[in-house]
């Protein structure tokens, strides 16, 4: 089964030049300068979306604000399944886990594991 990996891009607020080009058609070859440079990386575009975004106006008020995405998609290499890798033993902790904090200090054996002489 494919796996994908996505990336999003703000769409642009306003045109770049393009020469002998003026308003919608300008507009739109900036869109196809960006459509088209993600192509060239193997980017897929997928659609365009637009959010909210929750930002702070002002001491203790708060606005949203929509933001418009480019959403892009590009297929993950396979990966060969293989032999799961080795985890290594578990070492000794110098600090207690969360764990040991909150057990009863009756029940829980001590080990000392400094060498005797």
């Amino acid at each position: 089964m494919p796996r994908y990996e996505y990336k999003l891009v703000p769409a642009p607020e306003k045109a770049s030049k393009h020469k002998g080009l003026k308003g919608a058609a300008n507009f739109a070859a900036t869109l196809e300068d960006i459509l088209n440079a993600m192509g060239a990386e193997g980017w897929h575009y997928l659609r365009a979306d637009t959010l909210p975004q929750e930002e702070r106006s002002g001491l203790t008020s708060k606005t949203t604000t929509y933001r418009n995405l480019l959403v892009f998609q590009r297929e993950l290499p396979e990966v060969e399944a293989g032999p799961a890798p080795e985890t290594p033993p578990e070492e000794a902790e110098d600090e207690p886990s969360l764990a040991n904090l909150f057990a009863d200090p009756d029940e829980t054996p001590e080990i000392d594991d400094k060498p005797r002489g």
